[in-house]
């Protein structure tokens, strides 16, 4: 019963929807941006068109057979309405039915061929779905501005369950350590080559620019690939860095080790900084875009309250937050 009551706690938990609303806009920004790429180069009529119509391949229509198939004209208009609807999402008007038709829409192009996309497809697929039953337009939306004018109107209002915002932190850790662990060849692993990157960075399929300037430095490129090995096998440690952080009054050595250190934020920065040299130096998709939605949520809502109030005062907008104490402790 005590399990049980301590469950029930955790699904009925509420706090600002701040970091919700961010992955949203983060995320649905991505795909609207992603989809509209495809259209500026002609890509969604190449890749999703049936190759009767002049597509790369043969396709199965699955439910667009009953609306006229994979004809150019039935894809685009597909993507057009996948990406309003994904520019709704972002702005939070009408949110839950936005992220649903962007969901519908997006999966389904996802789905057509196998031959292209990748795995941030999934990601992306994923994290809608947790975001479609979040509550993310609570916040920082025009259903939240909406709400905000109805008569009755109260701060809770701009509550949302907290228990989404776990759920896609665990999505993270579950994808860094689900690809470390498919790391196993010896130019990943300790011990080996470690030379991964360094074909990475020098095969044309994946370089957003010409890499031959860094084929000298091998050994620096051995260094980031062992780092990159070591970040993803311990993804684990950061979900044991938010149990610690907020543990933070029990005690325990290691405990008191992890929030001295601050071992979520070092985390959380690493891979920061990771996705930014892949976008830099990689043409992997909406991989790292479609993933700082997550880390948008990483935050608590009090932290991104915070951060808020330096920036205004940074920025001369409203006295500065310096004054305002210590960050709280999120759950």
């Amino acid at each position: 019963m005590y399990l049980w009551q301590r469950w029930v706690a955790l699904l009925e938990h509420r706090e600002p929807a701040t970091s919700l609303a961010l992955a949203r806009i983060v995320l649905g920004l991505t795909i609207a941006t992603h989809l509209g790429h495809m259209v500026w180069v002609d890509g969604d009529l190449l890749v999703w068109t049936d190759a009767t119509y002049g597509g790369l391949r043969a396709l199965e229509p699955g439910w667009l057979a009953y609306v006229g198939g994979l004809t150019p004209e039935i894809i685009r208009a597909l993507v057009l309405v996948t990406i309003a609807a994904a520019l709704a999402f972002t702005a939070g008007a009408w949110t839950r039915i936005a992220a649903l038709v962007t969901w519908l829409g997006f999966r389904t192009l996802a789905d057509l061929n196998s031959h292209s996309g990748g795995a941030y497809d999934e990601l992306a697929k994923n994290i809608l779905l947790f975001l479609l039953v979040s509550g993310c337009g609570r916040s920082l939306s025009v259903d939240a501005w909406r709400a905000a004018r109805r008569p009755g109107a109260s701060p809770a209002d701009h509550l949302a369950p907290a228990w989404p915002r776990y759920a896609l932190i665990f999505q993270l850790v579950l994808m860094y350590w689900a690809t470390g662990m498919q790391k196993v060849s010896s130019g990943w692993v300790p011990g080996g080559a470690a030379d991964a990157l360094w074909y990475i960075f020098q095969q044309p399929t994946w370089q957003r620019t010409d890499m031959t300037w860094l084929a000298p430095a091998f050994a620096v490129t051995q260094v980031a690939t062992l780092g990159t090995w070591f970040f993803e096998q311990a993804a684990p440690v950061l979900l044991l860095a938010y149990w610690f952080r907020h543990t933070r009054t029990r005690p325990g050595r290691l405990r008191a080790a992890f929030n001295r250190l601050d071992v979520r934020s070092l985390y959380l920065l690493l891979g920061v900084a990771m996705h930014i040299g892949i976008e830099l130096t990689m043409e992997v998709g909406a991989f790292s875009w479609a993933t700082m939605a997550i880390y948008a949520a990483a935050l608590h809502p009090d932290e991104w309250a915070r951060i808020g109030r330096l920036a205004r005062g940074a920025l001369g907008l409203s006295p500065s937050a310096r004054s305002s104490g210590p960050l709280p402790t999120p759950p």
